[in-house]
Formats: C-alpha cells, sequence, structure tokens
C-alpha cells in the first residue's frame, strides 16, 4: 500500500528533534573493520562449538595468515638457516605454512558463514532509510522536503512472514516562511502459508542444510588433519631413507676407494694381478655413479618437500637423521586383527563415511520439499496501516487506519518446472543410497589391503634385517679369506655389494612398515595428532580384536587431550594446530 504525505506546519524544534532522531539511527552503522570483526565472533564460535562436538577442546582456530610464520621471518631475512628438522617441527611448519591447510580452514570458514545467513533469515531483520529531496524553478529553490524510515521482518518456522514499518516525513515550501510541516506512518503485515511451504520441516529446510553442512565441513577439516599428518610424516621418512641411502653409497664408495688403493699397491709390488686392479677400479665408478644419482634424487624430495610445507625454495632444508635412528630402535609390532571386526570398527568411526550416510538424509528431505513443491499454495494475508494527523505525528484517529484481509490460491495446475526437480531429487536419492554402498565397500577393502600391507611389511623388514647382519659376517669373512690369501677380489667386492643393498632394502622395509602401520590407523579412524605427535588409539582397537566392536553412533567418546590412551604410541609431536583432537 502506498501513503501519500500531504505536509503541514509543525513547529521548527519538533521537526528538528524527529530528523536528528533518524539521523541517529543512520550513524550506527557499523565500519568495514567492525563488520569483519563480528562475522569472525559469530563464526569462529559456531567453528568452536561443531569441532567441539567431535571431541576437539581446542580453540586455536584461525583463518588469519600469521605474519610470524617461518615463510615470512625467511623472507624478510630474521632466519639465517634451519637446523635438521624432527618431525615435530615439520608438521608445525606444515601446520603453520601450509597452503592447502589454509584453504581447507578457509573452507570451513566460509561453510559457517553461510550457516549465519540462513539464520539471519530467521531473525528479526531491521531496515533503515534516509532521504532528502529538493525542488524547484528557474526563480530558485520552491520545496524541500526529507523522509525516514525504519521497518523490521522476521520469517517464522511455520512460514509466516511479518513486516512492519514506521515513518515519518517532513515537507517545507520554501517560497512562504512556513515551518516544517511533520507527517508520521507505520504499517504491519502478516502472510502466512497453509498448503505448499506450510510444513515448519519444509521452511527450515536451508537453514538444516546448512547446519549439517558446518557438521560436515568440521569432519572433513579433522580428516584432512589426520591424513595431512600422515602426508607430513611420509615424506619425512622417505627424505630419511634416501638420506641413508645416500650415506650408504658413500661409505660403500669409501670403502671401494679402499680397496682399489690396497689392490694398485699390491698389483705394483707383483702380488695382484691387474685384472683385480680393474675390478676394483670399475666398482668403484658404478659405485660414484649411484652416489651421484641418489644425491640428486635426495634433493628432489627436499625441494618438494619444501614446496609442500609452503617455504621459500632456495633455503637449505635438512630432516634430523635421528629421526631414523628412533624407529630402528622399537621393536615393530604385528597387527593379529580380524578383517570382519575392523571393518565394523571403521564403519563407526571414519569421519567420510559418517558424512556419506549422512548426504543420504540430506538427498531423503530434498525429496520430500520438491515433492511438497508440487502442491498447490494458498496463502492468506493480512495487512494494517495507519497515518497520522496532519501537523500531530503522535495522534492517530480510527478513520486513519486501514486494514485488508485476503486469500491467494494457486492452483497445481502447472508444476513442470517443479515436477522436474522432483523427478531430479529421486534420482539423487538412488545415487546417494549407492555412494553408501561404495564408501562402505572402498573402506573395507582399505582395511583389508593396509592389515595385509601392515604384516607384509613387517615380515619384509624382519626378513632385512636378517640379511643385513649376514651381509655383515659375509664382509666379515671375505676381508679374513683376502688378507689369508683364501679369496679373490672379486668374493669381497660381491660381499659389499650385498651389504649395500641389504643395508637400503633394511631401510626401505622399516619405512614401509611405519607407513603401512600408519595406514592402517588412519583409515580405521584411530590416529590422533595431538603434543606428544602422531599416536594411536588402541583402547578401540584392543575392544574390536576382542570382539568388542565401535561403539554405538558416530561420534564415540574418548579420553581428552593429554590423557593416557590405553598404550598409545607412535610419532614425535605436532603444533598447536595439527595437535587438535577429536574422540
Amino acid at each position: 500500500m502506498h501513503i501519500a504525505l500531504r505536509p503541514k506546519r509543525v513547529p521548527q524544534g519538533r521537526a528538528v528533534f524527529a530528523l536528528g532522531v533518524l539521523l541517529l539511527a543512520a550513524g550506527s552503522c557499523r565500519s568495514p573493520a567492525e563488520q569483519r570483526a563480528a562475522a569472525d565472533r559469530e563464526v569462529y564460535a559456531l567453528i568452536e562449538r561443531r569441532r567441539a562436538e567431535l571431541g576437539n577442546r581446542e580453540k586455536s582456530f584461525t583463518i588469519e595468515p600469521n605474519p610470524e610464520s617461518l615463510r615470512r621471518r625467511l623472507e624478510r631475512g630474521e632466519v639465517a638457516e634451519l637446523a635438521p628438522l624432527s618431525l615435530v617441527q615439520c608438521l608445525d611448519i606444515a601446520a603453520e605454512n601450509s597452503r592447502d591447510f589454509q584453504t581447507q580452514r578457509e573452507s570451513l570458514y566460509l561453510s559457517a558463514l553461510d550457516l549465519t545467513l540462513e539464520r539471519y533469515r530467521f531473525r528479526v531483520q531491521e531496515t533503515g532509510s534516509l532521504g532528502a529531496l529538493l525542488t524547484g524553478d528557474g526563480e530558485g529553490a520552491t520545496d524541500a522536503s526529507f523522509d525516514g524510515g525504519l521497518g523490521f521482518s522476521k520469517l517464522l518456522g511455520t512460514g509466516m512472514a511479518i513486516v512492519g514499518n514506521i515513518g515519518l516525513s517532513m515537507a517545507r515550501d520554501l517560497t512562504r516562511a512556513d515551518a516544517f510541516d511533520l507527517v508520521s506512518n507505520a504499517s504491519l503485515g502478516i502472510t502466512q502459508p497453509l498448503l505448499a511451504g506450510a510444513n515448519p520441516r519444509i521452511v527450515r529446510e536451508p537453514l538444516t542444510q546448512a547446519e549439517r553442512n558446518v557438521v560436515y565441513a568440521a569432519r572433513s577439516y579433522e580428516r584432512f588433519r589426520r591424513t595431512y599428518a600422515v602426508d607430513v610424516a611420509s615424506r619425512v621418512y622417505r627424505i630419511l631413507q634416501q638420506a641413508d641411502t645416500v650415506v650408504n653409497e658413500e661409505n660403500n664408495y669409501n670403502n671401494l676407494q679402499v680397496l682399489r688403493q690396497r689392490n694398485e699397491a699390491l698389483a705394483e709390488s707383483g702380488r695382484l694381478s691387474a685384472i683385480e686392479v680393474d675390478q676394483a677400479r670399475q666398482d668403484e665408478l658404478r659405485s660414484r655413479n649411484r652416489l651421484v644419482q641418489e644425491r640428486q634424487r635426495y634433493e628432489s624430495l627436499i625441494d618438494d618437500f619444501k614446496t609442500f610445507l609452503g617455504l621459500p625454495v632456495p633455503i637449505p632444508l635438512s630432516v634430523d637423521p635421528e629421526e631414523l635412528a628412533r624407529l630402528s630402535a622399537e621393536e615393530p609390532e604385528s597387527f593379529d586383527l580380524e578383517a570382519l571386526r575392523l571393518d565394523e570398527l571403521a564403519l563407526g568411526l571414519r569421519l567420510d563415511h559418517q558424512t556419506v550416510l549422512d548426504r543420504a538424509d540430506d538427498s531423503a528431505r530434498a525429496v520430500e520439499v520438491a515433492a511438497d513443491a508440487l502442491r498447490s499454495r494458498l496463502t492468506v494475508s493480512a495487512d494494517a496501516s495507519m497515518v497520522s494527523q496532519e501537523g500531530k505525528p503522535l495522534e492517530f484517529r480510527n478513520k486513519d487506519v486501514d486494514w485488508q484481509l485476503g486469500l491467494d490460491l494457486d492452483l497445481a495446475l502447472d508444476r513442470f518446472p517443479e515436477r522436474n526437480r522432483y523427478r531430479e531429487a529421486l534420482i539423487r536419492q538412488e545415487s546417494s543410497r549407492r555412494e553408501v554402498e561404495e564408501s562402505g565397500d572402498t573402506i573395507r577393502v582399505a582395511v583389508r589391503d593396509d592389515l595385509r600391507d601392515t604384516a607384509a611389511t613387517l615380515e619384509g623388514y624382519r626378513i632385512q634385517r636378517l640379511a643385513v647382519e649376514l651381509a655383515e659376517r659375509r664382509i666379515e669373512g671375505a676381508n679374513l679369506n683376502l688378507e689369508a690369501g683364501r679369496a679373490t677380489t672379486r668374493d669381497l667386492l660381491e660381499a659389499q655389494e650385498a651389504l649395500l643393498e641389504a643395508r637400503n632394502a633394511a631401510t626401505a622395509a622399516l619405512i614401509n612398515y611405519q607407513l603401512a602401520r600408519l595406514a592402517l590407523f588412519r583409515d580405521l579412524e584411530l590416529l590422533r595428532v595431538d603434543e606428544r605427535g602422531i599416536a594411536f588409539e588402541r583402547e578401540l582397537l584392543t575392544s574390536a580384536a576382542s570382539g568388542g566392536g565401535a561403539p554405538p553412533g558416530a561420534l564415540p567418546a574418548e579420553p581428552s587431550a593429554g590423557q593416557d590412551r590405553g598404550g598409545g604410541d607412535g610419532l614425535p609431536g605436532a603444533s598447536t594446530e595439527l595437535s587438535e583432537q577429536r574422540p
């Protein structure tokens, strides 16, 4: 309804006061910095709550890049060089500098930001406006007017929409010595759907989906943190393996140099043939060629790791070899587990599988929403408005009030677009059912592969350790026999080659076993990353092995950070960001 306002005279002071109230309302607008801070407060609170539901009590989540990050300090020249990095430090650097990690944080933030918009739709929404108009002709200005208004709207869960407005208008004829004329108005409108769009589940579906999307994003972020930590560990271990290979090649090359020099001295004295000198020289050259290639592979791994961590490529970087020594000192463990019980455990705990299950529920609700849109639409509406007495903005008479009550019926005679959307929703529902099956089968296959890989790599590691012991005894015997003249140079060269291969194979087997074990616990959702490092949740695994199975529900309760985890062990610690937990 449009209401024309006709100006009358009012005292100048009253007009100025009314205008001041409107200007005060306009002055309450927030600055961009204040709006950003308000968005962050609301979004971070949502994220903290959702992550707490996943068992994470950390409050360190932020999408703001750290201006004091290692990359920034390196670029500013504040850090000259890096000492050899432990796995703990690599996890710290990855959480702080990784581009992928930042992308995951921002994705979670944006999903929560979308939720705030859906919640806003159900809050009281306030509006305000101010306007001024000056008109005239060739003789000059003739009229001046000011108007302002405040309004609100509210959407209820039943689909009812309430809209209200109040306004003030002031006008003055500049050709006469009149004061400003002030008129006020107010209106209220209500609409309520009775058929399509009246079910609260339908009305609140966008909000429901937005709430669930934040849960999905939080799960995805937690899952990413764990898989990312495994990726960091995998790269660190491969670098350690390659570094060990380089050391083995250097030792082998040095030994071959000594052997070649010895043979040359013996040949000069006539005690050794030239053939054996050439054999030693040839193996020395082959060893040097391998050494050059292995060093090149090591440098390539280091450069790739710098990019992965988000660090400047030109900086020197190395990994602490004590990490490999610690792994070698540990006694490997075997996992005598039944695949069926591990399936039950994994399907009950895997965050990504829980999301697939929940998305199947989403598709069922989407079918319900699409079916509702096929119905006829019947809407009841009520409107009331009033205009004040001319020159008396606070006085209203009964005859100044207008109202109307109406019904609007839209028969479902043509629902072609809605029909297509309904059919599409049915197809997506069936597709989501297949995705649930595929997700379950994929997890079962992954767990079985991990179990087989862990057993195979463990056996391979034990075999290679025996092979190293045998190769060392063979070297010792070959040296003694060579000194006694009961062996040839070729015997010693073959023994050294066997020792080199055995040591490299043993290190590779150790790394493969560690990565297979990490993959098993990762795919069982039993990997935990906290301040102590990448640890394994053994209580649930022990329960599954004994037939207890996974606890009911998608989110089992587990110990909080810093508590004993029933024999949890594993890898060294992580950063604050990576050390967030979920039961």
